[in-house]
């Protein structure tokens, strides 16, 4: 199966969540965004994962809909599960079991997932494990996990792209910078903060990927659902913008090139569109890129623009805060590249240890 075109007929999909605060009850946002036709769902459970497609025992919980064991998500839509009451561990592994009893599409579909999810044959929801899978490493119609916490905590949306998303981490070890980043909020003593991860490689501010669905639509379109949309938000980090000027002459039409005036101007739309609910937004600065195995992805012309919109995060002043994941990762004897040591090998997405400079570099106290 390609993951941009995941195609189910009497299957099961087992898909394994990381999440970082934990609770006695959750709930579950599935998606059939993007989708062309109504996707039906023949029946959904959630467990405490076990090993690989196993399940821990005694843990196995169905999933209803309005008091329904089934539901029809329409096109483009996003449904709410009912509560259901699971003693999830902070830190720990949630498996979502899907039946999808007829021919379909797989719709919302978070392409790289650095996570392995398993497929079997006919409705195994309530499997100890799934018999004989086909393995992905893709999320298909499920848009999130949600965990009923104390009334004081709070969501905290990572939003960007592929260096956000985790790209070139080690699967199965949840060493994406979020994740490094909500182990040191659960460490903390003090308000009790999630991390959604938001980020979908190859996404771009101000351009959709007319050719490669699985980059997503542009970040300003997707701002309301995939950050104000989300439950408990009280902070988003934004580190978005590489691939606007990386994209554009490479994978992208070089009429898409942008100026860093219109970066600029999309992220202060975005400043107003999160203030406008509330919620505090962080500018992330972008990391270096000189040397990636990308052709045509750099160029001198690119590197001035994206050093431009970095000075332009650190002294604007426009968000509540900055980070500087440039800073962190970026290799002091030539600036312009990432530090060999944090450099997955590609000289644009950091390795393990980069994600976690990147996550320690993040000052917990913008995050009361």
């Amino acid at each position: 199966m390609r993951a941009a075109h995941l195609e189910f007929t009497d299957q099961t999909v087992r898909e394994i969540v990381h999440i970082s605060l934990g609770g006695g009850t959750v709930r579950l946002r599935l998606s059939n965004v993007f989708g062309k036709e109504s996707a039906e769902i023949g029946a959904v459970h959630v467990a405490v994962r076990g090993k690989d497609a196993g399940i821990a025992a005694g843990t196995d919980q169905p999933v209803t809909f309005n008091g329904h064991t089934t539901v029809t998500l329409p096109p483009n839509a996003i449904i709410y599960s009912d509560r259901v009451k699971l003693a999830a561990q902070p830190d720990s592994d949630l498996a979502i079991s899907i039946y999808l009893p007829h021919t379909i599409m797989g719709g919302g579909v978070h392409c790289s997932a650095e996570q392995t999810s398993y497929i079997g044959a006919g409705n195994q929801v309530a499997a100890d494990s799934i018999a004989t899978p086909q393995t992905i490493t893709s999320w298909a119609f499920l848009a999130g996990v949600d965990v009923e916490a104390s009334a004081k905590a709070g969501t905290v949306v990572a939003f960007g792209d592929s260096i956000t998303d985790g790209a070139r981490s080690t699967p199965d070890t949840n060493r994406r910078w979020p994740n490094d980043f909500a182990t040191r909020l659960l460490a903390r003593k003090g308000r009790p903060l999630g991390v959604v991860d938001a980020g979908i490689g190859g996404n771009r501010i101000l351009h959709d990927a007319q050719a490669n669905i699985r980059f997503g639509v542009n970040a300003v379109a997707r701002f309301d659902r995939d950050v104000l949309g989300q439950p408990g938000v009280k902070y988003v980090v934004v580190m978005e913008g590489i691939n606007d000027l990386g994209h554009a002459g490479s994978s992208a039409p070089a009429s898409e090139t942008v100026t860093t005036d219109e970066l600029i101007a999309a992220m202060q739309q975005l400043i107003l569109r999160a203030h406008e609910h509330g919620v505090k937004i962080f500018g992330a600065t972008l990391t270096p890129f000189e040397g990636t195995i990308f052709a045509g992805y750099y160029s001198d012309e690119k590197e001035t623009k994206r050093k431009a919109l970095n000075e332009w995060i650190r002294t604007s002043h426009a968000f509540d805060g900055v980070i500087d994941f440039e800073r962190a990762v970026r290799d002091p004897d030539h600036p312009t590249r990432v530090l060999p040591a944090y450099d997955s090998g590609d000289h644009l997405h950091p390795s393990d240890a980069g994600y976690k400079a990147m996550a320690d570099s993040i000052d917990l106290k913008l995050f009361k």
